[in-house]
């Protein structure tokens, strides 16, 4: 479905990533596990156009999108769930989730969409006519994550989606993108919660100082020494 090849990106003359190799695979859940400064936001910018490569490319469902700006991308099939949801404040949760069927292909779904994302999460269908500033920290969570599924996204990209929640929330949150798999859509993800990560996803890649040092099944790599003692605490 997706394929990263040997890219570079920089910020102005700091070089970011390094020929950095990724795929995924229809129907997976992939993680992204490093350190803060590793790379990982960096990469999810550029699969979403918010930061073109300076080399490399980037392939989505057969076409190359590399140059592409951010709504071409999102109406080829890719959502972008970004570190802290990110959410309109000054708008009604409803008016939010409207927001992201701005595909055409999603904009006349858009009734069906939003009671969809509301049986995943009902307090939302609760809030519907409360401003977005107005929600805790988990429900603009949740909200950002059902304004991506308006889009009718076949790849979801998330960036720390846990951060900053309960443990209870966090739990539902990871049960969510689990049953997002389950109904065929192929997930991204990036998550400080190593253990919890590599517990539900199928595959990952280590990113280190902006290279992909280790990849492989998440089982082997929760038995990975380095994965351990780098991440786990162990």
């Amino acid at each position: 479905m997706l394929e990263i090849r040997a890219v570079n990106a920089c910020y102005g003359k700091i070089q970011a990533l390094w020929d950095v190799c990724l795929e995924v695979r229809e129907a997976e859940i992939i993680a992204l596990v490093g350190s803060n400064g590793a790379g990982k936001t960096t990469l999810l910018h550029i699969i979403s156009g918010m930061l073109h490569p300076v080399s490399g490319s980037v392939t989505f469902l057969g076409r190359q999108i590399d140059n592409l700006p951010p709504h071409s991308i999102v109406e080829l099939g890719i959502s972008h769930v970004p570190e802290g949801g990110r959410v309109f404040p000054d708008m009604t949760a409803r008016e939010n989730l409207e927001m992201g069927a701005y595909p055409s292909r999603a904009w006349k779904h858009r009734v069906k969409t939003i009671e969809q994302v509301y049986q995943i999460f009902p307090r939302l269908k609760e809030r519907e006519k409360q401003l977005a500033r107005t929600l805790s920290g988990g429900e603009h969570q949740m909200l950002a994550i059902g304004r991506a599924l308006m889009s009718k996204p076949k790849l979801c990209l998330f960036d720390e989606p846990s951060y900053g929640l309960a443990p209870l929330l966090v739990a539902e949150i990871f049960r969510t993108i689990q049953s997002l798999r389950d109904q065929g859509i192929t997930v991204l993800l990036i998550e400080q919660n190593v253990r919890h990560t590599l517990e539900i996803a199928d595959r990952a890649y280590v990113l280190e100082n902006g290279r992909v040092c280790m990849e492989g099944d998440c089982a082997e790599l929760l038995q990975s020494d380095h994965v351990k003692k780098a991440y786990l605490g162990l």
